[in-house]
């Protein structure tokens, strides 16, 4: 694929805030997410000069035209440039390159012989830095439907979220689609219950439950602050042995099979004592390989955002080193999300184990619907 044009623009996301749009020869386009809770060891999106500078650097990029480009590995060349436009204008031009380079088949391109689906985390009820109103501490309360097909999985998510928005129709939604409650952590999980068990007798196949704690969003001064009252005790600033003790409580009063930052972003041997099935590091990893090597034997599962390293590159890279470690991989969209569908491509290309997609909302949905159409090619 030879580089004819290219063409940059700034886009709002999802949560109303300014990213930025790269199209190849006119045809191939992509963008980058923002996330709203983002961990300190993430890359900067954007310079201090803003997006506007990003748009007018890459609209003038000359040498990239007349560039060929036509394997995954040349797209480490545009990575020189992180330095002046930051990740997020790095990696939707990776990503438009992608694009152009597999004519918009980018999973095909990854992996000519892929042939599994991943399995779809829905987030149903939210809270945490997701919604500034009375919620959950929590930022998010997860689906894991157990069927065979990802368009199965998909409905269930959709369908349990449609239950709760009938019983509690007055409810407002988070960032991400999903419902915001004035509930506690420890109500919101018992709806969840219950929610769950009637779904599971309609669908016919199980459904686990899974939290993404946030803990960083809430950990001052060497405490975890709750607002929303956590049951150990009337107490709602909890220590370290406090707060291991509270979520390994709520997973096994729960059957909480999957459980995503649970204690600080710096808190690696905090991480082993959770004993979920599933123990998730997000803001503890940061897509960022040397951080993982140094979580080896803490978690078992890993969040992959490619827009908080700001590199496809070094994004397969740590997918790469986690298959060897035997460590779950989950591709994630962010809270600030964009129509791009390209992480669909990246979760069944680099044959990640689930993806987070949320369930509602047309930024969500459009990766959801992508994912559908490749399982059918598949």
């Amino acid at each position: 694929m030879i580089v004819k044009e290219v063409n940059a623009r700034k886009i709002k996301t999802s949560n109303n805030k300014d990213t930025i749009q790269v199209a190849i020869n006119k045809t191939y386009v992509a963008s980058a997410p923002l996330g709203t809770s983002t961990g300190k060891h993430e890359v900067r999106p954007f310079p201090r000069e803003g997006i506007d500078f990003c748009v007018k650097y890459i609209n003038n990029l000359k040498e990239l035209i007349g560039m060929e480009f036509n394997k995954f590995e040349d797209l480490e060349f545009v990575e020189k440039y992180f330095k002046v436009v930051g990740g997020n204008s790095v990696l939707a031009l990776q990503y438009a390159l992608l694009k152009a380079m597999s004519d918009n088949e980018v999973f095909r391109f990854l992996n000519p012989n892929a042939d599994k689906m991943p399995m779809p985390l829905g987030n149903v009820i939210g809270g945490g830095a997701h919604f500034k109103g009375n919620a959950p501490d929590f930022q998010e309360f997860l689906l894991m439907p157990n069927a065979k097909s990802f368009s199965e999985n998909a409905f269930a998510n959709e369908y349990a979220h449609r239950q709760i928005g009938r019983m509690y129709p007055k409810a407002k939604k988070d960032l991400e689609g999903a419902y915001a409650l004035d509930f506690n952590n420890i109500r919101t999980l018992e709806l969840l219950k219950r929610v769950l068990k009637k779904s599971e007798k309609e669908l016919g196949f199980d459904i686990g439950i899974g939290i993404d704690v946030a803990a960083t969003s809430f950990f001052r001064n060497g405490k975890y602050n709750y607002k929303n009252y956590s049951y150990l005790d009337s107490r709602k600033k909890l220590s370290r042995k406090e707060q291991i003790e509270f979520v390994n409580k709520l997973i096994a009063d729960n059957n909480i099979t999957y459980v995503e930052d649970p204690l600080h972003e710096n808190d690696f041997d905090g991480f082993s004592k959770i004993r979920a099935k599933m123990v998730c590091g997000d803001d503890l990893i940061c897509t960022n390989l040397e951080r993982l090597e140094k979580a080896v034997g803490k978690v078992n599962t890993i969040i992959v955002k490619p827009n908080q390293i700001g590199s496809l590159i070094k994004t397969k890279g740590l997918i790469d080193f986690a298959k060897v470690k035997k460590i779950t991989t989950v591709m994630s969209h962010s809270a600030g999300e964009t129509m791009d569908n390209i992480i669909a491509h990246l979760a069944v290309g680099f044959d990640v184990s689930c993806i987070k997609l949320g369930i509602h909302g047309k930024e969500r949905t459009a990766k959801i619907k992508e994912l559908v159409r490749i399982e059918k090619m598949l």
